[in-house]
């Protein structure tokens, strides 16, 4: 059970910031400089997305450190 737990971390910790690098520096920007309205909507739509995902990821990193936090 360790294992798996340690891998998962591991993993997410790679994943994420490869994910938001590869995003930001390069899928992004290549749909800012072509400039049509659809590429931004989608530049829009992945960035929303990212800033769900970096949401999600903190209150579940929050809630698994405190478990008990905001329960009466």
């Amino acid at each position: 059970m360790f294992a798996m737990k340690l891998t998962s971390i591991l993993l997410g910790a790679l994943l994420y910031p490869v994910a938001s690098g590869c995003w930001f520096t390069w899928i992004a920007l290549d749909l800012l400089e072509t400039g049509t309205t659809e590429a931004l909507i989608y530049a829009f739509a992945g960035t929303c997305a990212w800033l769900l995902i970096t949401f999600g990821l903190a209150v579940h990193i929050i809630k698994t450190a405190r478990p008990t936090a905001g329960g009466r």
